[in-house]
């Protein structure tokens, strides 16, 4: 992977930055996608923020062996720090978990003021994303599924919606994605075949639990999850 060759999931990310957008991609680490989408002309102006030391050095030097410095700024910080409100139209984050991303919203929610879509790539975890864009009126509108070297991702993409419009989510939806059980694509399956038996695996764990009463709770959201998807791959 390079400045112009992306992976499938980077590619696919990038193709869903707002055209002619300034955008602020989070954890950029080699400052990769930054660089392709200012090349490709998908973006006007980007950022590419990175909270260690040796990434940030990283991706300061691939902008500027890419003779990009002007249409690029590469900021050292935790998160969002790297923005300002209303400087950015559109954010990417990709390669962690949906938990962190989650995180990173929520603790940087005062510098999304101006943003207009959020595309985000966990790893895992991605029902973190949903369940915090469902509480912070960020609806989403597309979701992609792919299988790259043996692994499975997710992308979700979000919009800012209106205090007022009405948008819900069904525990389905929250957990496997609305727009990728429409799909129900190989990717798809193969991911929640794999989680099935791993929550199963789980829930047998905790069944020979020695203080049952201690993991109550956790059976029962595992039982709940377990018949969601066993509804889901039926």
């Amino acid at each position: 992977m390079n400045i112009d060759k992306l992976s499938k999931r980077l590619e696919l990310v990038s193709s869903y930055i707002l055209k002619d957008s300034t955008f602020a991609d989070i954890g950029s680490d080699h400052a990769y996608l930054p660089c392709y989408a200012i090349n490709k002309g998908l973006a006007k102006f980007a950022i590419a923020g990175e909270v260690v030391e040796g990434p940030y050095q990283t991706a300061l030097q691939q902008v500027v062996e890419a003779g990009l410095e002007t249409a690029i700024s590469v900021r050292k910080g935790d998160g969002l720090e790297v923005i300002e409100p209303q400087e950015v139209d559109c954010i990417t984050i990709a390669g962690m978990g949906g938990g962190l991303i989650a995180s990173i919203l929520e603790r940087g929610k005062e510098r999304l003021s101006g943003v207009k879509r959020l595309i985000l790539q966990p790893n895992i975890g991605a029902h973190h994303i949903r369940n915090w864009c469902l509480q912070n009126n960020w609806e989403l509108n597309a979701e992609e599924i792919l299988e790259e070297d043996g692994k499975i991702y997710e992308i979700l993409v979000a919009e800012k919606i209106d205090s007022t419009k009405a948008y819900t989510l069904s525990s389905a939806d929250l957990l496997m994605g609305p727009f990728l059980r429409k799909q129900k694509n190989k990717a798809f399956i193969k991911k929640w075949t794999e989680e099935l038996k791993q929550l199963q695996r789980i829930l047998t764990n905790l069944n020979q639990a020695e203080n049952p009463e201690k993991v109550a709770e956790k059976k029962e959201i595992l039982e709940k999850n377990i018949l969601l998807v066993s509804e889901e791959l039926k």
